[in-house]
């Protein structure tokens, strides 16, 4: 059992997050995530999360949340001769992002004790904030659901007992966006 911390950049205009919902072929977004209520000492993640017709590309890299909002403040690179953070950078640099929106929620992990490269998470209580979105500032945030929301992860192929079983259960795959959903409700003000 966890809680997930993540602070969305975005342009003013939430550029990244609405091209996401049109499903093109590629899109992408920029996150910092942390697994805890993290100090400007500790470290946490600097995320690219790509999507290319299906497949989830995610590049990351640990820094200490001081220098990751330092660099969002100057716009001078954090680390030199680092393949991931010119990824990152490339993409704020090019769409002018910035801190927009702060998601938390509570996640529950399983594994395979034989294969751990297969797991089954079950997020819950999803909750958001646009004001004060730094992950210094807790994890309070407006509930968007507190219904569960269960993700399969897997570097190989799911095992076909697995499969079997969503399928008697009558379990589909479903595109779920938290970000996506939450600014469909709180920015468009959708149902």
């Amino acid at each position: 059992k966890s809680t997930i911390y993540n602070l969305y950049l975005d342009t003013d205009n939430y550029d990244l997050i609405i091209n996401s919902i049109e499903k093109p072929y590629y899109k992408e977004k920029v996150r910092i995530r942390s697994y805890k209520i993290p100090n400007m000492d500790d470290l946490v993640f600097f995320e690219k999360k790509c999507k290319y017709k299906g497949v989830v590309f995610k590049r990351r890299i640990e820094l200490p949340l001081k220098d990751i909002y330092k660099y969002l403040n100057t716009r001078k690179k954090i680390l030199d001769n680092n393949q991931i953070m010119d990824e990152i950078d490339y993409t704020i640099q090019t769409y002018d992002l910035k801190p927009k929106m702060f998601i938390a929620y509570d996640r529950l992990s399983y594994y395979l004790k034989e294969d751990k490269e297969f797991r089954i998470t079950f997020d819950y209580n999803l909750r958001s904030r646009d004001e004060d979105v730094g992950l210094e500032n807790g994890g309070s945030g407006k509930l968007y659901s507190k219904d569960y929301i269960m993700e399969l992860k897997s570097v190989n192929s799911i095992p076909v007992w697995f499969v079997k079983i969503l399928s008697e259960l009558k379990i589909f795959p479903k595109s779920f966006s938290k970000y996506g959903a939450i600014y469909k409700k709180e920015v468009l003000n959708y149902v």
